[in-house]
Parts: C-alpha cells; structure tokens; sequence
C-alpha cells in the first residue's frame, strides 16, 4: 500500500501531513504528486471528493520550500472558479505549510482591494485568486506575472460553466512559456481539451475514474412530481421538499438543498424557516462576509440545512454531509455529478434526492446518459395528496415576498370588453327583416315624388300683422348702397380709433389707402362680398 512517506515529499510536508491525519494518499493523490515533482505539467480527471486540491498543494509546497518571493511578482498562481473554493485552497495550504515560511494571498471578491494590495507588495509565494479579480489587481499595475514558476487551474470544468475561459487563457498569456501547470477537472469537456492541448507541455495525464460517475456510496434517487396547477406548483413543490426532509428522520444530521435560480434559493430558505426549519441561504448575491459566516455555522453543525445554488456546488468541503436534494433539476448534467458529489465523502454514506417536474425530464434524461445509469423512481413521502387548493393559496401568500401582489384576472366575452353577447334572433324576426329589405328590382324602379301638401288658410287673426318693433340698427348695408358706401379708412378717427382699441392696437398703423385691417363680417365688410349679394339679389 502506498504510503505519503512513499511520494517524496519533503519531511516538514510530511510532518504536517500526519498531523492533519492522513497516511494514505487517494489514487488521484497518488497518480498527480510524483509527476509533478518531476516538474511535468499534469493533467488530472477525478470526480469530486477525491482529494484534488491536495494534489497539487502538497508538490507545491515541496517545491516552494527555497526560494524567496519578491514584490508584486507571486512565485506560483492557483486559480479558482469560485469564492469558496478558493478559500478551501487557502486553508489547505495553511494547513500543509504550517512548518515552513511561506507567504500567500487569497485575492477574491467582496473584500477591500487595500488589504490585498498591502500582502502583494510584500512580496507571496502563493497567490490564489479568482479570475475577475485577478485580472482586475493586475490592469491596475498592481500585479506581474511574469515570476510564476507553477500554474494551477482547478475545477476546470467550472470556469468553463461559468465564462472564465477567455480570462484563463488570457492569465496563460501573461505567465512566462516555461512555466509548471497542473490542470484538473472533474469532467473533459472539448473545450477544455482544447485549452490543455494549446498550454499544457506533454502532460502526465492522471485519470483515477471514469469522467463523469458518481461515488458508489451515494444512495441515489429521483421524485417524479407534477403539481395540481401550474400557479399552484411552487408551493406544492416545497411542500414536498419538507416532506421529504421529514421521511429521512434522524438519519438526517445536516443537508444542502441546491437550486436553479437564487431568487428560488431566498424562497426556499425563507419556506424552510416559516416551518421552523434550520435553514439559511447562500447565493453570489450575498455579502462575503454573510456567506462566510453561514459556511462557517454549517462546517460547525450549529447550521443544520443549507440551502444552496451552485455556487457551493465546488468547494465545500465539508466530509459529514448526510444529505443533497436537488430541489430542481440541473440544466447542466455534469452540476449533477457536482451536487450530489457534497455527500458520501471520504468512504462515508450518503443520500441524494432530486425532485424532477414534467418541464425537466429532458434534463433528467441527459443526466442518466451521463451516468450511465438509472437514477431510481422514489414515492411520494405517505403518499400524500397534493396541497388542497385553500391550502396551496394560503401558503403562497405566506411564502410570496412582500412587494409580490398577484392582480386579479379580467374575464372578456367574445363580443368585447365589457360587452354582452348579442340575443339568438328568432325564425319570425329573420322572416320579418327579410320581407321588409326591398329587392334589386324595387331598389331600381323610379320611386314617385312626394308632393309637399298646401298650406292651410290662414285665419284672420294669422292674417293680421304683428306690431312691428322698433327697428334695429342695420348691421349691414344695403345691397344698392354699397357701391355708395366710403372705403374703412375713411371713417372718422373717432370710430378708427375705438376700433383700434377693440382690436388690440395702439394707433392707425400705414394709412396707404387700402383695406390693411382683418375685419369679418360686422360693421366693416369687404366690397367684393358686398357686390356678389348686390348682383344675387338684382338677378
């Protein structure tokens, strides 16, 4: 049997080796720690769990242990698809290093950009980062890479989920040709074959179990649900969650419950902790300082549910995990080999649950091709019925954040908003309508002219004429006169002036003997309108 003792690891490593526990290395351990002493770049596909981040902690130290680091240029680069992960690495290495005199620096989101500053300026053996922020200290002139004499990209399958390609290979570009990379993955997608063939130097390529399988102590199984309505779903499926939680009694010490979305990892949480479930969530939305704390109380058994996206999916290391349930379906089939990769750690029992709804049976079946295997159909918890609808709406009040108000659905009918449909007419009123429509012919015909009827004799008090009023003023000129009458302008200043005034206008303005003024048809009317009524009138 293969011993630590047996890898040629120096004796301080060792030393901090049996402190921490361990005597045997695991097969990807044991495969990946020789060829990299070597210096050969390696190239290792392990499933989750079996032990990779000591593979490539452990040589580096060995390797690091001369030398000195000098400032803003980092003697070896670990890069990290995720905040947690990258913690994990750090602590590792705390762990292994303790005996020697080694600097390192943890560049990750969330935290001051003056404090990481302050340990790259002293001068780190080992820089774990990010890609974003790593990139991001080194636009600012803060960091070179030209110093990096070992390279590690872990969780290469990761970075390639969530986008850090294009970054990866432009961090290959800033590192000099000769340096060391260990390159490891838990699946080899072509894209990632892509990569090591364009960066990696004839690598020792160290595979310890088929890509994509999952540990044969992860008891395994599927729920296949469909809810009683579709906007009844949500809670139906939460409710089922809790059943499920329930029918594993005692034998659930702690659990990760993985979603989809974050706005359903909050929902969950926030279900969980209305039953008075031990529950808290974490997601890429929250604070690093929040999310620490909450690994940090679920590590120490203080947290009992974790209710997770697949941010936490890689690096958490956490071995006495009982229980995964997937409350959705990953879209990605190898997010499942991840997920459920969180239980049945080192040799220990474990169990994975996940829910799958009529919409993800297609991804179902992906994730079966991809284990080659499967995945067992379970019961409903009791055979219990679905929520009853009062039920169902009552719990997705209680559920449904504070600023989500679901309006009231509009009925129309089939004649307009708000509009009755118009009454069946009878045989009787279609019979009457069709008689009384005249047909093309009687349309055609020349209809006779009604003659007007003669007006009644008028009686002799109609006869008599009616008191006259006193005459009104004329308005207008006569017909015959108006050829008589004198051009606007020369009326009297008096009458000009009053007009001016009713007008708006301060004085007489030109006076060029024309009609200058916009008049209508009062006291002041144009000739040529005076003259067409005189000739209506004479004709």
């Amino acid at each position: 049997m293969t011993t630590f003792a047996d890898l040629n690891l120096g004796p301080k490593v060792l030393k901090a080796v049996t402190e921490a526990g361990y005597e045997t290395p695991t097969p990807i351990q044991a495969g990946a720690i020789p060829a990299a002493l070597e210096g050969r770049d390696v190239l290792g596909i392990a499933q989750t769990g079996t032990g990779k981040t000591a593979s490539f902690t452990l040589p580096m130290i060995h390797m690091l242990a001369r030398g000195r680091a000098r400032a803003r240029m980092p003697r070896s680069l670990v890069l990290c698809p995720t905040r947690e992960l990258a913690a994990q690495v750090a602590e590792n290495f705390d762990t292994y290093s303790k005996h020697l005199k080694l600097t390192k620096a943890l560049l990750i989101g969330g935290v001051s950009f003056k404090e990481q500053d302050m340990l790259i300026d002293k001068g780190v053996d080992v820089l774990i980062a990010t890609p974003g922020r790593l990139l991001d200290h080194f636009e600012r002139g803060k960091l070179l890479l030209t110093g990096v004499q070992i390279m590690v990209v872990d969780e290469a399958d990761r970075m390639l989920d969530m986008g850090f390609i294009p970054d990866i290979e432009k961090i290959f570009s800033l590192t000099p040709f000769t340096r060391q990379t260990l390159f490891f993955s838990a699946t080899m997608a072509p894209e990632i074959e892509r990569i090591t063939n364009t960066f990696l130097s004839a690598p020792a390529r160290v595979e310890v179990a088929r890509q994509a399988t999952t540990s044969e102590t992860i008891e395994q199984g599927v729920v296949m649900f469909k809810g009683s309505r579709k906007d009844r779903e949500g809670s139906e499926k939460r409710r089922l969650l809790r059943d499920l939680i329930d029918a594993e009694g005692d034998r659930l010490t702690n659990a990760i419950i993985f979603c989809n979305r974050k706005t359903d990892v909050d929902i969950v949480a926030k279900s969980l902790q209305k039953y008075s479930y031990d529950a808290a969530p974490i997601h890429g939305d929250l604070e690093q300082s929040h999310r620490t704390r909450t690994l940090d109380g679920f590590r120490e058994g203080t947290l009992k549910i974790l209710v997770a996206s697949d941010v936490a999916a890689r690096g958490l290391d956490v071995p006495s995990v009982s229980h995964v349930f997937n409350f959705d379906v990953p879209g990605h089939a190898e997010d499942y080999v991840h997920r459920i990769g969180r239980t049945g750690r080192a040799g220990r029992d474990g169990k994975a649950v996940m829910i799958c709804v009529p919409r993800d049976e297609k991804n179902l079946a992906d994730i079966e091709a991809l284990v080659e295997k499967t995945i067992p159909r379970l019961d409903i918890p009791g055979g219990k019925p679905a929520a009853a609808p009062a039920e169902a709406r009552a719990e997705a009040e209680a559920e449904a954040p504070a600023d989500s108000t679901e309006k009231p659905r509009r009925t129309r009918t089939r004649g307009g908003r708000g509009r009755k449909p118009a009454a069946p007419r009878t045989e009787a009123a279609l019979t009457a309508e069709a008689e009384a429509t005249p047909t093309p012919q009687e349309a055609a015909a020349p209809q006779p002219v009604k003659s007007r009827p003669a007006p009644a004799a008028k009686t002799e008090a109609e006869a008599e004429p009616a008191p006259q009023a006193e005459p009104r003023k004329q308005s207008r000129p006569a017909p015959r006169q108006a050829e008589e009458q004198p051009h606007p302008d020369t009326t009297p200043d008096t009458a000009k002036d009053s007009n001016d005034k009713r007008r708006g206008r301060g004085g007489r303005g030109r006076d060029n003997g024309k009609d200058n003024k916009v008049v209508g048809m009062g006291d002041h009317m144009p000739q040529f309108i005076a003259l067409s009524f005189a000739e209506r009138q004479t004709g």
